[in-house]
């Protein structure tokens, strides 16, 4: 039996590995279920990925380079006469009017760099891009990092209370890492 030319194979395995955790979380990822929804052989995402682990990188690789493309546009657009508070409280606005189960996806995948070793290295530099596109939009890496640090957290409390956002409580809070 002669081998079915698939030169998108890996591709979809990625994106059906994106849509599982989407859907059932890093708990419900495996090479079965992974292959199920690629509609792929079970030993193609063996071949292709063969740890979970490698899977997950690739994974967390693909959804980080949709959020920075997103983020460095972002960057790109912070309207120098504005208060970088008013600009940062415009993002975590839009990203929390956005596509909610995109951020619960980045987050997932994100947070799985606590329990999955090999993903540690994806997270930190995305998190470290970040630190680097918006040091050097306003001029300071130590504030970026905490501006960062403070969107992360507080992006992660909205989507876990469901509170609604307050434009002013982030404005004082970014305020305080302003100076």
């Amino acid at each position: 039996m002669a081998r079915r030319y698939d030169p998108d194979r890996r591709q979809r395995i990625i994106d059906a590995a994106i849509a599982v955790v989407g859907e059932r979380g890093i708990a419900g990822l495996s090479h079965r279920t992974v292959a199920a929804a690629a509609d792929v052989p079970l030993g193609s995402t063996t071949y292709h990925f063969a740890t979970l682990d490698d899977l997950l990188v690739a994974a967390l690789q693909q959804v980080n380079g949709e959020w920075m493309a997103d983020f460095a546009r972002w960057v790109d657009g912070i309207d120098p006469a504005a208060p970088l508070a008013d600009e940062v409280t415009r993002l975590v606005e839009d990203t929390l009017a956005g596509d909610r189960a995109r951020v619960e996806l980045e987050y997932e995948l994100y947070l799985a760099a606590l329990r999955h070793e090999a993903v540690r290295p994806i997270a930190a530099a995305c998190l470290d891009e970040m630190v680097r596109l918006l040091g050097r939009r306003i001029g300071d890496v130590a504030t970026a990092r905490a501006v960062v640090a403070f969107t992360d957290g507080l992006l992660l409390q909205h989507l876990l209370t469901g509170q609604p956002f307050q434009p002013t409580t982030v404005r004082a809070g970014l305020a305080g890492i302003l100076g």
